[in-house]
């Protein structure tokens, strides 16, 4: 039970209603561990994955999958130019790019998502509440998030008021 409450209480997540959209920031605190930090070293392309999906509560039945994104944060460090090539992408498309040789650059990059649109209110219904789950998981394997598992899963409830 402390282990599973630790990981909630480490991922902190963020939704608001912005304009017509739903949007999502999220940050991984304590994700950026020693063996991440040496598996970037070391040369091996180190991606976090997170799998957000926003959802309604039905109480009594299986909740419903209002939207899901993939976001993968990638850091490819070449140990020669001594430089990190960050990339962001959702589902599949870059988003984002950049070179950095500032370590907290790479580490805000790694740990956090910011603004992340998820769907147009349309799709929301102003008497049901919803809440956004994000499951957070390292590559390589090897590497591990808050020295004890290579995947963190939280949520945050919101009520949608139009």
């Amino acid at each position: 039970m402390g282990a599973v409450a630790r990981a909630a209480a480490t991922l902190r997540i963020v939704p608001i209603v912005r304009d017509d959209s739903v949007v999502v920031s999220a940050e991984l605190a304590d994700g950026y561990t020693d063996e991440v930090r040496d598996a970037i070293a070391s040369g091996l392309r180190t991606s976090f994955v997170y799998d957000v999906e926003l959802r309604m509560d039905v109480p009594a039945w299986v909740d419903r999958t209002i939207a899901a994104v993939t976001v993968t944060i990638s850091d490819h460090y070449d140990s020669l130019t001594r430089l990190h090539n960050l990339s962001r992408m959702v589902d599949g498309r870059i988003q984002e790019a950049i070179v950095t040789g500032d370590e907290a650059v790479v580490r805000q990059w790694l740990m956090s998502i910011k603004a992340l649109p998820l769907c147009k209110t349309t799709a929301l219904d102003p008497t049901r509440e919803y809440y956004v789950r994000i499951s957070a998981r390292v590559r390589p394997p090897g590497a591990s998030l808050l020295g004890w598992t290579n995947a963190v899963t939280s949520q945050a409830k919101f009520t949608f008021i139009p």
